[in-house]
């Protein structure tokens, strides 16, 4: 696969250059509308340190970084500067799946538990209709985001799992959808089992090093490694922005929220997304990975508030929405100090990506203006 961002590519984008040569002047407007609005709320106090692409056909047509690594400091976010990306990670992990499914080493309907004997469901019959696909699409019959508060109290996943067998079930199981972190690292067991080797080191080979992902890694490690590494920060009640500690809790679900990136990296992924990698990720494997599974109803009134979708639905680690009478697949990431963001136009070969060391409402104001603005809305 050729290198999607070159180091040149990436120095002409950052400063501001020039679009792509032949593309539509129409799209080059959109873009710098967007630009100018992103860069006003980058801008606000509401925001530390973000960056942005947007990829079309293939290519990063925009590439910004704003603000610092650390509140109060001279280092600047850069196109290389490591984020955590949460759980845009998942999507990861089920693209490696369907590689092991594209390769016949799994099935989408295999068992589950017999990847995670120590997996446990209140019945226990339900346990034989458990499969990989229903884990990867939150189809447990769990409560939403089942137990993760014991693993925020420091219990660990394997141990979680067996307490889900106290858990009373909102249906059965492949019925209706809760979106679920402990439980969908069971697909980080799915992966060692049938590659053969840890999720970082399958991860790795199979989709960081193939795509040129120089900077992506799973674990806390990993997001340190180069010392380029935007720092979490919260903050309460409007007080101003402060340092927090890289809290390590969720990177004990590497499937679920494990993945670190910079944007250069995200903005790789996204254009293999779009089918602009198709030796990592063909089409066939892209359509069973964006394939609606299961209606989220909840999620309608959730993104309400920033973005009037008719319909919402999950396939395997991607939300697709139903918006103006497109197709939009999504997904989005938060960990204490972090969020991220991800967005694309299937018919448009057309996406955003966003990567930010703070967490507030603001940030989520800017997919919907790129999603209105790409859609002439």
């Amino acid at each position: 696969m050729r290198r999607i961002i070159s180091a040149f590519w990436v120095a002409v984008v950052v400063a501001g250059g020039p679009a792509p040569a032949g593309a539509a002047a129409s799209a080059a407007e959109t873009d710098a509308k967007f630009e100018k609005q992103a860069a006003e709320i980058a801008a606000s106090d509401d925001i530390v340190g973000l960056a942005l692409a947007v990829v079309r056909d293939g290519e990063p047509v925009l590439l910004k970084t704003y603000g610092p690594r650390e509140v109060g400091g001279d280092e600047p976010v850069d196109p290389h500067t490591i984020f955590r990306i949460a759980s845009l990670s998942k999507a990861f992990a089920t693209g490696v799946v369907a590689q092991l499914v594209s390769e016949g080493n799994l099935k989408l309907t295999t068992l589950a538990v017999g990847f995670a004997p120590e997996f446990r469901l209140k019945d226990q019959r339900q346990l034989a209709a458990v499969t990989i696909e229903h884990v990867m699409s939150h189809r447990l019959g769990l409560p939403p985001n089942a137990y993760d508060n014991l693993l925020e109290a420091n219990m660990s996943p394997d141990r979680i799992l067996r307490r889900f067998g106290k858990v009373d079930p909102i249906c059965p199981v492949g019925q209706c959808y809760a979106y679920q972190n402990v439980a969908f690292n069971i697909v980080a067991k799915v992966i060692e089992a049938a590659d053969g080797r840890p999720i970082d080191k399958a991860m790795a080979e199979r989709i960081f090093k193939p795509l040129h992902m120089e900077t992506a890694s799973i674990g806390p490690e990993g997001l340190r490694r180069t010392g380029n590494w935007a720092r979490p920060h919260r903050r309460r009640r409007g007080k101003p922005w402060h340092l927090t500690p890289v809290k390590k809790v969720y990177y004990r679900l590497p499937a679920a929220a494990g993945v670190n990136a910079s944007i250069t990296d995200m903005a790789q992924w996204l254009s293999a997304q779009m089918g602009n990698a198709p030796e990592v990720l063909s089409p066939e494997m892209l359509s069973m990975l964006h394939k609606p599974r299961v209606e989220t109803p909840s999620q309608v009134r959730r993104i309400g508030q920033v973005l009037n979708v008719e319909s919402a639905q999950y396939g395997l680690g991607w939300r697709i929405y139903e918006y103006k009478g497109k197709t939009v697949v999504s997904h989005t990431g938060s960990v204490d100090g972090y969020s991220a963001q991800i967005t694309f136009l299937p018919d448009r070969k057309a996406g955003l990506v966003l990567l930010c060391n703070s967490r507030s409402r603001t940030f989520y104001k800017i997919m919907p203006i790129w999603l209105n603005l790409e859609l002439g809305k």
